[in-house]
């Protein structure tokens, strides 16, 4: 039973993360969760800080899938081959983005940083940062819930 003790749970600690992982333009990451901190085999978990009026240059994640969960301030993520879609999401959202999908995360707000806890699919971070020259006004995609059916955010 004492194997338990120093195998099981691990608690990793806010002031602990290590930002020693790809890295994107706009956006600051940092590791919780992987193979060399904790062991972890099949999944990748960390945050993602991104300042006022600040956005992200265009990239995926290879054959990840990613989970975002905002914690703090409005997210506007921009995706496809010129990133012509467009969806926000606050705090308590969840964003769900497929493998290999091109997309751009923004902070839609002037006055407060854009707080986000991301959770991928494999226990090493993939990024793949793209050239992608952003359409001028991208096209609102509706929330699919049943909360936000058939309402497009701008």
């Amino acid at each position: 039973m004492d194997h338990w003790k120093h195998n099981g749970v691990q608690v990793i600690k806010a002031g602990t993360l290590d930002s020693n992982t790809p890295q994107t333009p706009g956006m600051t990451r940092a590791a919780a969760i992987n193979a060399a901190r904790v062991g972890a085999q099949k999944i990748w978990a960390g945050t993602v800080k991104i300042e006022p009026n600040a956005k992200t240059g265009a990239h995926h994640h290879g054959a990840l899938e990613s989970v975002i969960f905002v914690v703090r301030g409005k997210a506007r993520m921009r995706w496809g081959e010129k990133l012509e879609f467009c969806a926000e999401a606050e705090p308590g959202d969840f964003i769900f983005i497929p493998p290999y999908v091109p997309h751009q995360e923004i902070n839609a707000l002037s006055d407060e940083r854009l707080e986000c806890v991301v959770i991928r699919s494999d226990n090493e971070a993939v990024v793949v940062n793209l050239n992608i020259e952003p359409v001028e006004k991208p096209e609102a995609v509706a929330w699919i819930d049943p909360i936000h059916r058939g309402h497009a955010h701008d």
